[in-house]
């Protein structure tokens, strides 16, 4: 299950990002597409504590898989 909602938040990051894009392309807003890129990141961080592995080389992803 993990893996599922890791791989769901890394591909809303892509679409956060393409979404910034296109809207400030379209529109030239800059308010709302900035806000897209700070939440891609949030949650780009948040992807990386769970699987970024530690000294012991073992990450928090592969713990709850446990």
């Amino acid at each position: 299950m993990t893996n599922i909602i890791l791989s769901i938040a890394s591909f809303t990051v892509i679409l956060l990002i393409y979404g910034a894009y296109r809207l400030w392309r379209r529109d030239g807003h800059l308010k709302q597409p900035v806000l897209m890129v700070l939440a891609a990141l949030v949650i780009a961080a948040n992807v990386a504590i769970w699987t970024v592995p530690d000294d012991k080389g073992q990450s928090l992803a592969t713990e709850a898989a446990k």
